[in-house]
């Protein structure tokens, strides 16, 4: 067997999880294509280095994606490594939201990075008290807006207020799999 061939597809799945669908969806990667799984907190650079392939996995909170910090400090000792970002929120998929996204998170030495997205989960029970702050404030904001006016995000929002909610799906996986096999 030719260990090349071999070493040519090893990867490892970065990931940061508040409240568990960004971790759901690491081990769902994980088991598709058997590559190494860790948090975020837990990698380094040399770590890291090893792979060719690099999958990071965060939420999606204040328009920020969780985790990314560490490809942005160690993204021209990674450059040469094949890169995707995979981040998990409560809305629906939007394309105007993702780009949205890209545009806020995916800049300087981290531009042209594919990103991908998966729908996550809502329980206001289980938000810090912070985040469950945040989102009220936010719920309020939006209900004196004209429900006609909404944008997908809002909408979900807005229906999800008290529920606890799980959209985690493996479908969302697809393209960025697609991608990998390319």
């Amino acid at each position: 067997m030719n260990t090349e061939t071999t070493e040519a597809k090893k990867g490892i799945i970065l990931y940061q999880s508040k409240y568990g669908a960004t971790k759901k969806y690491a081990g769902w990667l994980r088991e598709t294509l058997s590559f190494t799984c860790i948090e975020v907190p837990k990698a380094t650079l040399d770590m890291v280095k090893q792979y060719d392939t690099i999958v990071l996995c965060g939420g999606i909170y204040a328009s920020g994606i969780a985790g990314l910090a560490f490809l942005k400090k160690h993204i021209v000792q990674l450059q040469d490594k094949r890169t995707a970002v995979f981040c998990v929120g409560a809305s629906p998929y939007d394309e105007s939201a993702l780009e949205e996204i890209r545009a806020r998170n995916l800049t300087g030495g981290l531009q042209g990075i594919p990103l991908f997205y998966g729908r996550g989960t809502w329980d206001e029970s289980r938000m810090t008290f912070r985040d469950r702050a945040l989102c009220r404030m936010l719920q309020k904001a939006v209900a004196k807006r004209d429900p006609d006016t909404y944008e997908p995000w809002m909408k979900a929002l807005m229906c999800a207020v008290g529920q606890a909610c799980d959209w985690t799906d493996r479908a969302y996986l697809e393209p960025l799999l697609d991608y990998l096999k390319e």
